[in-house]
């Protein structure tokens, strides 16, 4: 079969077009806001009740966060980038450390050290900042209000699993508190228990809602209490929803006993505050299941 010059021109233009064309598209950057891929839960490095380090202070991460850019974050007690006493728990008397202040994800920590570092991000939102930097007056607010967001390195992005292990779930954000006697399910993970990660799954009871905290704040008794390093880690309800953050160690009057600040709440105020667009909690990839 022979060609005509003007059928070859077309053909030739025909092949540009397409070249330039699959050119362009493995040019053209990723969609944003497109969801992230997560690593298999039995295989993820970062996930609810991975350790985290800021400055040396150890808290334990409680939910996996995304937004519209498609960004991840971890999150944790504000007061774990805090700058003033062990004690303190009022987030508008205390100072943070700044947004962008470097935090690490780690496993194994204990008082000798602090492990291996599996991960890395930067501190993105937190109340205690927010607080100050608002002029907050509410005194609930400023009491129980104790999130902040650690944005994961893009490099680590892929190591990230939003489930909680051993429970599995978050299953969604719980909206109605906690009565008393309702059951609760947590993952501490506290350099205390020198990474054995057998002690970290426990579950516990509310001590039922107070109202003059307007719905800020849940107290409550687990099995083995949460302890210094288990701070910011997260509670789920009898149905898998998010619940809370662990916050405070309760002294008086109820010994021993825990309180977390509620998740609903703490995150409406960092919807409203942060400026991170789309800000909204990850369901976990594994189904929620209560064994204990």
């Amino acid at each position: 079969m022979t060609l005509t010059r003007s059928q070859l021109a077309a053909v030739v233009a025909a092949v540009t077009v397409t070249v330039l064309t699959v050119v362009l598209m493995a040019l053209q950057p990723a969609p944003a806001g497109a969801a992230p891929t997560w690593a298999p839960a039995g295989e993820a490095a970062i996930h609810p009740g991975t350790q985290m380090y800021t400055q040396g202070a150890q808290c334990t991460g409680n939910f996996v966060f995304t937004d519209g850019a498609g960004d991840v974050y971890v999150g944790y007690a504000a007061h774990c980038a805090g700058t003033g006493e062990a004690t303190d728990t009022n987030g508008c008397n205390v100072e943070s450390l700044p947004l962008g202040t470097p935090v690490t994800f780690n496993e194994g920590g204990s008082l000798l050290s602090e492990g291996t570092q599996v991960g890395s991000g930067t501190l993105a939102y937190s109340s205690w900042e927010t607080m100050n930097r608002v002029d907050e007056a509410d005194a609930n607010t400023c009491a129980y209000n104790d999130l902040a967001l650690v944005r994961v390195s893009g490099a680590d992005v892929a190591k990230v699993n939003p489930s909680i292990p051993f429970w599995g779930g978050p299953t969604g954000i719980d909206t109605d508190g906690t009565a008393a006697g309702d059951r609760v399910w947590t993952y501490g993970n506290s350099s205390l228990r020198a990474g054995v990660t057998l002690l970290s799954p426990h579950t516990g009871i509310s001590l039922g809602d107070n109202a003059a905290d307007g719905g800020w704040s849940h107290p409550l008794y687990t099995v083995t209490p949460g302890v210094p390093g288990d701070s910011g880690s997260a509670f789920v309800s009898a149905d898998g929803k998010a619940v809370g953050v662990l916050s405070t160690l309760g002294l008086a009057p109820l010994p021993l006993s825990n309180n977390i600040g509620d998740l609903g709440k703490e995150l409406a105020y960092a919807k409203q505050h942060s400026g991170i667009s789309g800000l909204r909690l990850v369901n976990g990839t594994e189904p929620f299941d209560p064994v204990l």
